[in-house]
């Protein structure tokens, strides 16, 4: 998820407006509300020192906030929580491995990642019987998807997912008020 959606994510867990959330970081009057829209809406990409004031009034990590650097442990766990928000990943322990699994309670556009990510161990599992070669296995992963034949990421385009999720999540805020 993109800084500016991350940002509306953790407003809306706040429960508050641009408006509000501008005016708590100290921009004035009208500007609050059109400034803040600009960040969400990705038009403007707040400084650094504005994303730690930020998080700080949101109760979050500034890692929470900015598009995880995958590279690092913290990013790395950074982009499992975003996981979790988005697709709905949890966490769970099952025979002592720590497992990430979807929720399966709700049905959602997350079925086509669950799709995705089924091809994907397919593959690994060719890979592992010796029905695949390693440079195979790793062309599949670095070309996809141009390569995968099961076609599931054409099924839901991100930006759908994305609004869905966005709304189900706002809703979902909304009946804990």
């Amino acid at each position: 998820m993109a800084i500016g959606k991350r940002i509306k994510f953790f407003r809306n867990r706040k429960n508050l407006t641009q408006k509000q959330l501008g005016e708590q970081l100290g921009f004035l009057g009208r500007t609050s509300d059109v400034r803040m829209a600009q960040y969400e809406s990705e038009a403007r990409i707040p400084k650094q020192n504005l994303v730690k004031e930020m998080a700080g009034i949101l109760g979050v990590s500034p890692h929470a906030l900015t598009v995880p650097d995958i590279d690092t442990y913290i990013g790395f766990l950074h982009t499992l929580f975003a996981l979790e928000d988005i697709y709905r990943f949890r966490i769970i322990e099952k025979d002592g491995l720590i497992c990430l699994c979807r929720d399966s309670s709700n049905s959602s556009p997350v079925d086509t990642v669950s799709n995705m990510l089924r091809e994907w161990q397919q593959q690994a599992e060719k890979l592992e019987n010796g029905e695949i070669s390693r440079e195979e296995y790793d062309e599949w992963r670095y070309r996809y998807p141009e390569l995968d034949n099961s076609q599931h990421w054409a099924k839901t385009p991100s930006q759908e997912m994305s609004d869905y999720l966005v709304k189900k999540s706002e809703k979902k805020l909304k009946k804990m008020q």
